[in-house]
């Protein structure tokens, strides 16, 4: 991989957009490599959580503005990628390298530092957690360049915030600080280290049941935002499924005797 770093150690996949000369600005190579890594991870045996996050003092500035204009002369090209979307998928081209990490089963938690606009803040709100440093600065920039944002940000914002609270953030395209950030809902948590602290989240997380990690991650995703009574029968079928799985026994049987459980 050109612009994009993986590591996996012991069940936690790494990965770290790596143009910090560029702010980790998305480039064409990035908005390819970032589908692919994450489509790779799907198929991982043994994964149990990933990371997300930048090289460098800054998470992501959004589109390379350079790969921006290189689509100018194509726009017939860039209509035809947004309106159909590959055989099977649900995301378009230029959805699909943040839609992708919500696909993932597997709980994914974004470590953020600095700038995080544009296309870089709908990656990060791919992700089912977001810790994000003091530094941080946070915004929803497409209409500063003409344009609203596409990719995949219906999927997330609906869940972190009010339909009036995301109009004024898109409407104006202004810039919040990681305190304001987190009170829109857009941040998790605000932490002194991030990646330091998503590590130790996902230390935190791994040490339970990857069947109900999964699960939990999988109800929520299904249900928030279903009518009353709609999510019962979702919840239903995960337990279900659940329920007297050898690691679900594990956990009971390790809870009984107060020692640290052996998951597969």
């Amino acid at each position: 991989m050109q612009q994009l770093n993986l590591n996996i150690d012991n069940g936690l996949a790494t990965v770290t957009l790596n143009r910090p000369e560029k702010k980790n600005a998305l480039s064409e190579i990035l908005f390819e490599e970032l589908f692919e890594v994450g489509r790779n991870l799907q198929k991982t045996e043994h994964l149990r959580a990933v990371i997300l996050t930048g090289a460098g003092d800054d998470f992501c500035a959004g589109i390379d503005l350079k790969f921006l204009q290189t689509l100018l002369p194509r726009l017939e090209e860039v209509r035809v990628k947004m309106r159909n979307p590959a055989t099977g998928e649900l995301a378009n081209w230029f959805q699909r390298p943040c839609y992708i990490w919500r696909q993932l089963n597997v709980p994914v938690i974004a470590a953020i530092e600095g700038i995080c606009i544009g296309a870089g803040l709908q990656l990060a709100l791919s992700a089912d957690v977001r810790l994000a440093g003091p530094s941080t600065r946070m915004g929803i920039m497409e209409a500063k360049w003409g344009l609203i944002p596409d990719m995949g940000i219906t999927q997330a914002l609906p869940q972190l915030m009010r339909a009036d609270q995301a109009k004024e953030l898109m409407m104006t395209a202004r810039i919040l600080d990681a305190k304001t950030s987190e009170q829109a809902g857009l941040i998790t948590r605000v932490v002194n280290n991030p990646l330091a602290a998503a590590k130790d989240l996902a230390k935190e997380i791994m040490g339970q049941s990857p069947e109900a990690v999964n699960g939990s991650k999988a109800l929520i995703d299904q249900t928030w935002n279903l009518l009353p009574g709609s999510g019962l029968a979702i919840e239903a079928q995960i337990q279900s499924e659940i329920m007297g799985s050898p690691n679900q026994i594990e956990a009971v049987l390790a809870g009984m005797a107060k020692r640290p459980a052996k998951f597969k």
